[in-house]
């Protein structure tokens, strides 16, 4: 296994998550509920779980915050408020705080969601099933995102980077290393590139990279998305020449064509042979092949573009 990092030049991930500003309660602080919250609660008849976590989940994108405290707290006499379902309902009503800005709600539910996460920890496998990861994962997200809206990026970045080790080889990682990133990368150097093997021209060494700017394509061999973007990169390429660097990391999925099952073996070779003759990589990008270098980027969907 070899690293090669890439000293120097400055990454901003290109994802798209809602920015935040302003102020969160100190941790422990409590939050009191509306007074229309209790007065309500126990006249209102029981919601279905699973449909309790899609109304949510919309108010959140609409940033309905009164209105979706308002019906969590209704149901929350009628449900076990220690399930993952119930946990990833206070997710969403984490998120959908967050995303409007009110850090003392979105603290609040978020920490919900991460403590009682962790409470069920002690007996089951974060990933047992998907609601415990999202619901930890977003709990996770938005408290590190409050400790930023406060005023405290180093605190943010060092929470977040904590969790990544805390949590490291489950299903919340990337999720997690993502937003360490989004918070505290930018203007520092090319993080590390991890390179197993590779395809098309080797890695450039750090050296040839000072004063360019590099973009760093993370694609995958299934995914027609990724292929749509070449002709992007291609024109860019044209028009930067020398001044801009492409790598297209990539990594090994466990199948080949059509979704058959391939050992890490025999999809290397379908990547060098098969699929170079139908899809050939550009000579001008280098495609390091790591899975290490998704977790790295916090990578979870293809194409991603950082640059």
């Amino acid at each position: 296994m070899v690293r090669s990092t890439f000293a120097g030049v400055a990454l901003i991930a290109a994802v798209a998550l809602g920015a935040a500003c302003g102020s969160s309660p100190m941790d422990g602080e409590p939050v009191a509920a509306p007074d229309a919250v209790a007065a309500g609660a126990s006249a209102t008849a029981p919601t279905d779980i699973g449909e309790l976590v899609g109304q949510l989940r919309d108010m959140a994108w609409a940033e309905q915050v009164d209105e979706a405290r308002a019906l969590i707290e209704a149901q929350r006499p009628h449900h076990d408020t220690a399930s993952p379902d119930w946990l990833l309902a206070a997710s969403w009503l984490g998120r959908g705080a967050s995303f409007a800005e009110q850090w003392d709600v979105a603290e609040q539910y978020a920490r919900e969601a991460r403590d009682g996460s962790i409470a069920l920890l002690s007996s089951r496998d974060l990933d047992a099933d998907g609601q415990l990861p999202l619901a930890l994962g977003a709990g996770i997200e938005v408290l590190g995102q409050a400790k930023n809206a406060a005023g405290d990026k180093a605190a943010a970045v060092q929470f977040l980077s904590d969790e990544r080790e805390q949590y490291r080889g489950t299903s919340i990682e990337t999720r997690i290393q993502k937003n360490a990133l989004l918070l505290g990368l930018e203007g520092q150097p090319f993080p590390v590139l991890d390179v197993d093997e590779h395809l098309g021209p080797p890695l450039p060494s750090a050296d040839s990279l000072n004063g360019k700017v590099v973009i760093a394509f993370f694609w995958a061999h299934w995914c027609p998305d990724c292929k749509r973007q070449l002709p992007a990169l291609e024109q860019l390429h044209e028009t930067y020449g020398d001044k801009l660097a492409i790598i297209g990391p990539t990594q090994l999925y466990g199948y080949v064509s059509r979704g058959e099952d391939a050992t890490p073996e025999q999809e290397l070779a379908y990547l060098r042979g098969a699929y170079q003759e139908r899809f050939p990589i550009p000579e001008w990008m280098s495609v390091p092949i790591s899975q290490e270098n998704f977790l790295d980027f916090g990578v979870s969907t293809t194409p991603t573009l950082s640059n």
